[in-house]
């Protein structure tokens, strides 16, 4: 899901196996990410951020495992009702500075260190249980666009990196194993 530029989109698409991005929701109807996904061939379909219940239906008809919110400037209202968990990445190391503006709250607060987020989304606003984090220093002569981007530059290596974690925890309790006892 995704409403900007889709830079996360397209490395999730880049990092991950030819088919396991099925397709790309996005609440804006231009945006970059809309571009990318028409790039790769990715289905896609803009779903106003209000219709919670479109996006249910499509992501059921789809059969994803998992969704994915690759820059999604929305608050879903009932995570509950999709059909996958829900991952974010988030600007921040949660639980420090939840919600819109997190780069500027860390650099106003004098850190030293701030970086990026993923975690699953629940009901509250990116207080989800913590899959990945990874620090960014934050340098004297940064300014909110200088650290924002390396930011982004540590978001593109830890979202595929959840990622396939996840796919390796789903595997793994999805399989069936079988032995050769089992005749």
């Amino acid at each position: 899901m995704c409403s900007g530029n889709g830079t996360n989109f397209e490395n999730i698409v880049r990092t991950c196996n030819k088919d396991e991005v099925v397709v790309m929701i996005h609440n804006k109807k231009k945006c970059g990410a809309l571009k990318r996904a028409a790039k790769f061939g990715i289905p896609h379909c803009y779903i106003n951020h209000k219709d919670e219940d479109q996006m249910v239906k499509l992501f059921e008809s789809w059969r994803v495992d998992l969704i994915v919110l690759a820059g999604y400037m929305r608050v879903i209202q009932n995570p509950a009702a999709f059909p996958a968990p829900i991952i974010n990445v988030h600007p921040s190391l949660l639980p420090k500075y939840k919600g819109l503006h997190a780069v500027e709250q860390a650099m106003d607060a004098g850190e030293e260190f701030t970086g990026c987020t993923v975690h699953y989304v629940n009901e509250e606003l990116d207080g989800g249980e913590i899959i990945l984090q990874k620090q960014v220093p934050i340098l004297d002569d940064d300014d909110v666009e200088s650290l924002t981007k390396a930011i982004q530059r540590m978001e593109y290596a830890i979202l595929p990196a959840a990622i396939s974690q996840f796919k390796h925890k789903w595997e793994t309790e999805h399989s069936t194993v079988t032995s050769p006892l089992d005749g």
